[in-house]
């Protein structure tokens, strides 16, 4: 059975314009390509982004948002959206659970995706306190949030019925389980990274430690040598 029978909306909710592309951007090309209209939603705008400051945070937000539109195109994402919370400072309060629950609640998706709410001692930088943060509020508007008609009464008088996410997908987590072989995208992947100029600036240096780990979780994930992959551990939440 293919990854995508059954879902014809996905949305994938990270905390940074990029994170998804690192992430997850191989496996959405792939469902994208096979006819499932994938949603992204991002916490933040980036203005905390980059080692060389490009104008104020306000100008580095702006320019994320257009480079992180940019990238979504590459792999067949057209509706990309942000919340404006402040990079660096996330938290997983009730007003951020409440609106990732709005989103979940308009773009009503048969499949999520989000950060994982887990540190990785091993490998830090996917550890940032706004990712985990955002996994807290996003499994936490998944369940219970978005499916209980009696939460955040406001999104009702808003005229958006409760919906129930039935699978979740987390990734950059500890114990993956599921493992999507990207290898005849692995080009797209990096084509959406690239688009991130502000905060890359050697693509193909990248791309040669990007592909040794996603040859890694190949590896992992038991497909033969040459195959890349990214990794997920799938939740059931139905």
């Amino acid at each position: 059975m293919s990854d995508t029978d059954g879902v014809a909306r996905a949305l994938v909710v990270m905390a940074h314009p990029d994170d998804i592309d690192f992430g997850c951007a191989g496996t959405v090309a792939q469902w994208t390509d096979s006819g499932t209209d994938v949603s992204y939603l991002l916490v933040t705008d980036g203005d905390a982004g980059g080692d060389d400051r490009i104008g104020t945070g306000v100008e580095m937000a702006e320019l994320r948002r257009t480079e992180q539109r940019k990238a979504a195109d590459v792999v067949g994402v057209h509706d990309v959206r942000f919340l404006g919370y402040p990079d660096g400072r996330v938290l997983p309060s009730l007003e951020l659970r409440r609106d990732i629950a709005r989103v979940i609640r308009q773009v009503r998706p048969q499949r999520m995706v989000i950060p994982s709410t887990e540190r990785v001692w091993a490998h830090i930088g996917v550890s940032h306190p706004d990712h985990l943060a955002t996994g807290e509020a996003s499994i936490n508007a998944v369940y219970p949030d978005a499916r209980n008609p009696h939460a955040h009464p406001e999104l009702g008088d808003e005229g958006l019925p409760a919906w129930t996410v039935p699978e979740v997908w987390i990734a950059g987590g500890p114990a993956p389980d599921h493992f999507v072989d990207i290898t005849a995208g692995i080009d797209r992947k990096i084509a959406a990274l690239a688009c991130h100029a502000s905060q890359i600036p050697d693509i193909d240096a990248l791309a040669v430690h990007l592909r040794e780990h996603l040859a890694t979780m190949a590896t992992q994930g038991g497909l033969p040598e040459g195959r890349y992959a990214e990794s997920f551990q799938v939740i059931n939440t139905a």
